[in-house]
């Protein structure tokens, strides 16, 4: 199994990124994708997560309106749009696939990718 994500960098104030996560060794299309942040000192928080079929979508409030998430199962991809960046959106983003399948749950992994939001 593994999550691999990409697209993090160095952007200014009020800029935007995609980020990605290209899933393998699982099948895909059967989890909910959630992307988590990590920013330093501070625990990982939930950003957003679509369905399996990706027809429905969630947010974090402080995230609603600026970032978007969406999911190419074709491509076993999972995507954060994200826009108006702002610097305490500065943190390390990790992408990770649930699902709960006769009562056993199942969670797996990016090993993340780092998003810097300075001037």
């Amino acid at each position: 199994v593994q999550l691999v994500e990409s697209g993090g960098g160095l952007v200014q104030p009020g800029g935007s990124l995609r980020l990605s996560c290209v899933a393998s060794g699982f099948t895909f299309s059967r989890y909910a994708m959630n992307w988590y942040r990590q920013a330093p000192g501070k625990e990982r928080e939930w950003v957003a997560t679509i369905t399996s079929a990706g027809s429905s979508t969630n947010y974090a409030d402080s995230m609603k309106g600026r970032f978007t998430i969406s999911r190419d199962n074709a491509k076993n991809t999972v995507y954060l749009q994200m826009n108006s960046l702002k610097p305490e959106d500065t943190a390390v983003y990790y992408c990770n696939a649930h699902l709960t399948d006769w009562g056993i749950r199942r969670d797996y992994w990016g090993q993340g990718t780092q998003v810097t939001v300075s001037s």
